[in-house]
C-alpha cells in the first residue's frame, strides 16, 4: 500500500502534532466539578488551620481532574479511583523514603519505582494513569516539606481524590434527567453506537466507508468501557442497567452486518440507516422503538441486517435481558506480556532513567544550595514523569508543549500574584484553574499552563514565596533530560510499544479468524445471540480494539523526530492489512451464517490477505503464531 503524498509545504509531523488540538463541546459538568474540587478543599483546610493537608488534597483533586474524561459514572470509579489509590501509596512510600534515606539511596528507590511504574503503564490507560500518580506522589512525598506523617498525607490525598469522585457520581449532567440520570454516560455511549452503524450504512459503497467503520469501532470501544464498572457486569443489578446491556448487545449483530456490507462495497438501500437511527433515539429517550423500516433481503449481509434489526426491536421492547458485554478478562499471561514484553521493558527503562536522573540532579542542585531559598527539588522529577509518557503525545511534541505551557502559566501567575489578595485571591485562582482543566486537556500546552498556575498558587497558599522563575528553570531542565534519555539506545529493538501493539492485533485477528473457520457447529444456533456467535462477537471486539490501539501507537510514533519515527516505518501497512483481514473475516462470518459455506471468492481473499500479512509480519520481525488454515469447511461453488 502506498503512502499518502504530503504537500510540499506541509509542516513536519512532529510540529504538526504539537499545534493540533482536540475539538468538541465544552464539558460543562466536568467544569463544574473542577470548580468545586481543589478550591473548596483548600478553603476548608485553611479555615480549620490545616493548610498543608489542604494542599495535598487539592493536588490529588487536580490529578483526578486530569483523568476526569467523558464517560459513564460507574466507569469513572476505576478511571479515577485506581490511580488515586496508587498515588496515595506512592505518597506514603515517598514520604518515608525522603525522611529516612540519604540522597543516593533515595535516588535509587525512586529509580526503582520508575522502573515498576513504567512497566505498569504499558498495560492500559488506567494503569498508565496509576503509574503517573505513583511517581508524581512519590516525588512530592519525598521532597515537599510538610509537617504531617506519611499516612496522614496519604489519607489527605485519598480524601481529595474521593471528593472529586463523589462529585462525579452524585451530580447530574445537563439534559440527563431522562430516566435514571445516573446512567446518562452509558445511555449516550450506547446510542452513539447505533448512530455510528447508521453512518456506516450511509457510507457503504463510498470512499468514506473505511473512516466510518473506524468510527464505529471507536463508538463500540467507548460503549464497552462505559458499561464496565461496579455493578455493571453481565448480571446487572437494576432494570435500567439490564436494559442498557441488552441494547448494547443488540447493536453487535447490526455492527457486524454493516461491516460486511461495507466490505462488499455495494451501496445499501437508503432506508437501511433509518432503523439504527430510530434505535439510537429510543436509547437516548429511554423509550420503545416503534415500527422499524425493514431493509432489503437480497444479499446475505442485508438479510443479516434485517435479522439484527428484528432482534434489536425485540430486545428494546422487552426491556430486559442480561446483555453480555462480550469482553474477555485479561489473564495473567496477558498482563505478564504487557509488563515484560518489548513495550513494557522499553518504557520501564526510559521512565526509570528519566525519573531517577531528574531526582538525582535535582537533589544535587538542592544540596549545593543552587535553589536558593526554595525547597522544590521534587518539581524536576515530577515534571519528567509527564514528559516521558508516550500516551500524551510524541516526545518532541510533549517537550515543546510543556516548555511553552510552563512559561505561559508562570508568567500569568506572576501577574496574578502581584494583584490578588492572599490567601483568598489565590484560593479563588485554584478554583478557577480546576474549572479550566477539563477544557485545557484538549491540548498539552494549555493543560500545562493551567496546571502551572494551580500548582504555583498552592505553593504560595502553603506559605512559600512566589516561585515562577524556578518553575520555568526546572521545567526546561526536565525537558532537556527527557529529550536526551528519549533518544538513547536501549537493549533490544527500538519501537517496542508499536511492535507490542502490532503483535497483540495480529494475535487477536488470528484468534477471530480461527474461530470463524472452526466453529461451524455454531451456525446451528437460532436467533441472533447463540453461544457461538457470542464468542465470535467477543473475539471480533477484541480484534478491532487491538487494531485501534495499534493505530494510535503508530500515529504517535510516526510524529516523532525522524531519528525515532523511522522505527515505526512500515507499521501502518501492517495494520492496514490486518484491518482488511478482520473486515473480510466479518464478511465471511455473515455469509456463513446465511449459507453455511464459504464461496471461492471469500476463501481466495482470506488466503491472499493472510499471505500478504505473513510477508509484512516477517519483514518487521513480529513474533506471533502462524495463521489458521483456509478453508476448514466445504466451499460453495
Amino acid at each position: 500500500m502506498s503512502r499518502p503524498v504530503r504537500p510540499a509545504l506541509a509542516l513536519p509531523p512532529w510540529l504538526e502534532h504539537a499545534l493540533r488540538a482536540q475539538r468538541g463541546p465544552v464539558p460543562w459538568s466536568a467544569v463544574t466539578r473542577g470548580a468545586l474540587a481543589a478550591g473548596p478543599l483548600l478553603l476548608g483546610a485553611v479555615l480549620v488551620g490545616r493548610t498543608s493537608l489542604g494542599v495535598v488534597a487539592a493536588i490529588a483533586a487536580m490529578l483526578a481532574g486530569i483523568n476526569d474524561r467523558p464517560g459513564s459514572r460507574r466507569g469513572s470509579v476505576k478511571r479515577l479511583g485506581v490511580p488515586a489509590a496508587v498515588g496515595a501509596a506512592g505518597l506514603f512510600v515517598g514520604t518515608y523514603a525522603g525522611d529516612h534515606l540519604g540522597a543516593v539511596p533515595l535516588t535509587l528507590v525512586l529509580t526503582g519505582l520508575g522502573l515498576v511504574a513504567g512497566g505498569i503503564s504499558a498495560v492500559g490507560p488506567v494503569a498508565s494513569g496509576a503509574g503517573t500518580q505513583l511517581l508524581v506522589a512519590a516525588a512530592i512525598g519525598a521532597g515537599m516539606p510538610l509537617p504531617e506523617s506519611g499516612w496522614v498525607r496519604a489519607a489527605a490525598y485519598l480524601g481529595g481524590a474521593a471528593w472529586l469522585l463523589s462529585l462525579r457520581l452524585a451530580l447530574p449532567t445537563p439534559g440527563s434527567l431522562v430516566g435514571d440520570f445516573r446512567f446518562d454516560g452509558e445511555r449516550d455511549a450506547v446510542a452513539a453506537v447505533y448512530d455510528a452503524v447508521a453512518e456506516l450504512l450511509d457510507a457503504v459503497g463510498t470512499d468514506r466507508a473505511t473512516a466510518r467503520r473506524v468510527a464505529l469501532t471507536a463508538a463500540l470501544d467507548h460503549a464497552q468501557d462505559a458499561l464496565t464498572g461496579p455493578r455493571l457486569r453481565r448480571y446487572a443489578s437494576s432494570s435500567t442497567e439490564r436494559r442498557l446491556h441488552a441494547q448494547y448487545a443488540a447493536a453487535l449483530p447490526l455492527a457486524e452486518a454493516a461491516t460486511a456490507l461495507a466490505w462488499a462495497g455495494e451501496a445499501a438501500p437508503s432506508r437501511s440507516a433509518e432503523g439504527p437511527r430510530r434505535l439510537a433515539a429510543a436509547v437516548r429517550g429511554n423509550t420503545h422503538t416503534g415500527p422499524l423500516p425493514a431493509p432489503s433481503r437480497s444479499a446475505p449481509a442485508l438479510r443479516a441486517l434485517d435479522d439484527a434489526l428484528l432482534h434489536a426491536a425485540e430486545a428494546f421492547d422487552r426491556g430486559r435481558g442480561d446483555g453480555d458485554l462480550h469482553t474477555r478478562r485479561r489473564t495473567a499471561g496477558d498482563l505478564v506480556r504487557a509488563l515484560f514484553g518489548a513495550g513494557g521493558r522499553e518504557y520501564g527503562l526510559r521512565v526509570a532513567l528519566c525519573f531517577g536522573a531528574s531526582a538525582g540532579i535535582a537533589q544535587a542542585l538542592h544540596h549545593a544550595q543552587w535553589y536558593g531559598q526554595h525547597e522544590h527539588w521534587y518539581w524536576l522529577p515530577a515534571t519528567a514523569v509527564f514528559l516521558v509518557k508516550p500516551d500524551l503525545g510524541p516526545l518532541v511534541s510533549r517537550v515543546l508543549c510543556r516548555a511553552a505551557g510552563t512559561v505561559l502559566g508562570a508568567l500569568l501567575f506572576a501577574g496574578f500574584a502581584a494583584v490578588l489578595p492572599r490567601p483568598e485571591g489565590l484560593i479563588a485562582l485554584v478554583a478557577l484553574s480546576g474549572a479550566l482543566i477539563p477544557v485545557a486537556t484538549r491540548h498539552f500546552a494549555a493543560q500545562t499552563a493551567v496546571v502551572t498556575v494551580l500548582v504555583l498558587a498552592l505553593v504560595m497558599v502553603g506559605g512559600e514565596p512566589q516561585a515562577s522563575a524556578s518553575r520555568i528553570g526546572e521545567t526546561l531542565l526536565a525537558c532537556a533530560i527527557v529529550l536526551v534519555v528519549g533518544h538513547l539506545p536501549m537493549p533490544g529493538q527500538r519501537g517496542g510499544g508499536v511492535r507490542a501493539r502490532l503483535g497483540a492485533a495480529g494475535r487477536a485477528a488470528y484468534a477471530y479468524l480461527d474461530h470463524v473457520l472452526r466453529e461451524s457447529d455454531g451456525r446451528a444456533d437460532t436467533g441472533a445471540g447463540g453461544p457461538a456467535r457470542s464468542v465470535r462477537w467477543t473475539l471480533r471486539r477484541e480484534a478491532y480494539r487491538a487494531l485501534a490501539e495499534a493505530r494510535t501507537a503508530i500515529a504517535l510514533a510516526s510524529a516523532e523526530l525522524p531519528a525515532l519515527a523511522r522505527h515505526a516505518q512500515g507499521a501502518d501497512e501492517v495494520v492496514a492489512t490486518l484491518e482488511r483481514l478482520v473486515d473480510a473475516t466479518t464478511a465471511c462470518a455473515v455469509h456463513l451464517d446465511d449459507s453455511g459455506r464459504l464461496t471461492l471468492t471469500h476463501a481466495a481473499q482470506l488466503t491472499e490477505l493472510l499471505d500478504e500479512f505473513a510477508q509484512e509480519r516477517d519483514r518487521v520481525g513480529l513474533r506471533i503464531p502462524e495463521a489458521p488454515e483456509v478453508p476448514r469447511m466445504p466451499l460453495a461453488g
